[in-house]
């Protein structure tokens, strides 16, 4: 477990952090900027939770996967090694992108087919979450060119849990506009003089 004692230690003073192996790179590192990123899709969901009164199913599927995100991020602060033991350190496994998958069918099982693009609007859960969603697409991107780059590996299921997961956020995000009712459609070239 984790044990916090001091918020602070001043050892980023310089501009460095520390991975979960111990090694110093700089805040700039592209993997800090990956789970830089899941953090702050774990605060926007976090953000979205507090709208959603009411929506205890929806509310339990989104505090998992803040659950997760911790996982993810725990994943990603601890480069994989090719030689790695399997349970030496906290990876995202196919089971976690597969209950993803399971709550999209769930939540989409109840929303009518879409007719057109919908814009981020509706409600106050629903704009949070679609908020939240491109924050992840965002984690993803980075994610995906940290696992281009030469010497870093980034495991498969944690880039297919990132891409499950703004999907889940998308109908989630309709779930939350009255299971789709108040979707706020995209009307082409509307705004056109």
């Amino acid at each position: 477990m984790v044990k916090l004692n001091k918020i602070y230690t001043r050892t980023g003073d310089d501009g460095t952090t520390g991975l979960g192996t111990g090694a110093r790179v700089p805040k700039y590192d592209l993997r800090v900027d990956a789970y830089g990123a899941v953090d702050e899709t774990n605060a926007a969901i976090g953000l979205a939770r507090l709208h959603l009164s009411g929506e205890a199913v929806l509310d339990s599927t989104l505090m998992r996967v803040q659950n997760d995100l911790f996982d993810l991020g725990a994943d990603l602060c601890v480069p994989p090694k090719a030689d790695e033991a399997p349970g030496t350190a906290l990876r995202i496994i196919p089971a976690q992108v597969t209950r993803l998958e399971t709550d999209i069918d769930t939540l989409n099982a109840e929303l009518s087919p879409l007719t057109s693009f919908i814009l981020p609007a509706g409600t106050p859960a629903s704009a949070h979450l679609h908020f939240a969603r491109t924050v992840c697409r965002r984690a993803e991107r980075i994610m995906v060119e940290l696992s281009h780059q030469p010497d870093e590996t980034v495991g498969g299921p944690a880039i297919q849990y990132v891409n499950r997961l703004s999907d889940l956020l998308f109908v989630a995000g309709r779930y939350a506009n009255a299971r789709g009712a108040a979707d706020v459609l995209w009307v082409p070239g509307a705004s056109r003089a």
